[in-house]
């Protein structure tokens, strides 16, 4: 794939966007990663002054300046910006990978019928669709922890559902389009509902890294029953689930 020269847009008054394509694809999101890299570096080094953080999605990235401090003009830091978006190496992921357990059960996935009947397949191969397929992060949005994965396979996309609902239940396993993702929170929502996992995505009382995922990370789903789900649940409720477990074997932190 080819990819655009990467521009730079305002927004608002106190944060540029770096843009390096339009399209969703791992090659765009490798140039994102390594500029996100870039950044770190160039504002440990004094090079940008203000910036209070920044903000990676699937093709761009979003640099938040802190509105009180002393700033370069705006087109000095576009121009900065600009300079090391364009020097800056893409980044293939280096990300950790997830085994993430998901129950199937007719209570936790009532879209799953109706997508196997749109896409002209069982609910068993709409099943191993998802538990073969790995899934990229490519970046969280929306609500705190809730990850945008890339990689759902042809056969599975389907528009948004055509009249959202109010609640969709926490920690539900949905799809759209080409995307996938798991809902942290109780909330609205119009993607399709297929499964259920008992891991919490968000936890405040991991003070330094309450989300669960990070941009470039690796996962794939693996299919529990519902009694494994129960248990796991009750592990998770009272913290006995942790995240190592959740990693492969390799990466698997202490």
């Amino acid at each position: 794939m080819l990819t655009a020269p990467p521009r730079v847009l305002a927004l608002g008054d106190a944060a540029l966007t770096v843009e390096f394509g339009s399209e969703i694809a791992p090659e765009i999101h490798a140039r994102v990663l390594g500029f996100a890299q870039a950044l770190e570096a160039a504002v440990a080094r004094g090079a940008l002054a203000g910036v209070v953080e920044w903000v990676p999605a699937y093709r761009s990235l979003t640099v938040y300046f802190d509105p009180a401090a002393e700033l370069d003009d705006p087109a000095t830091q576009a121009e900065i910006l600009l300079a090391l978006a364009r020097q800056a190496p893409a980044v293939a992921p280096a990300g950790r990978r997830w085994r993430i357990p998901v129950c199937f059960d007719a209570a936790f996935a009532p879209d799953l019928d109706a997508l196997a009947a749109a896409k002209g397949l069982t609910r068993a191969a709409v099943i191993t669709l998802l538990t073969a397929t790995p899934f990229r992060v490519y970046m969280l949005g929306f609500l705190p922890g809730f990850p945008y994965l890339g990689g759902l396979p042809e056969a599975l996309a389907l528009p948004r559902r055509a009249t959202p609902r109010t609640a969709v239940p926490a920690r539900s396993l949905a799809v759209a389009g080409r995307m996938c993702s798991v809902y942290p929170w109780e909330s609205p929502g119009g993607w399709h509902l297929l499964g259920r996992t008992p891991v919490r995505l968000f936890d405040a009382d991991h003070a330094a890294d309450p989300a669960l995922f990070h941009p470039g990370d690796e996962i794939r789903w693996v299919a529990i029953d519902r009694d494994t789900y129960e248990a796991l649940e009750r592990r998770a409720a009272t913290g006995g689930l942790e995240r190592g477990s959740l990693l492969v074997e390799s990466e698997a932190q202490p």
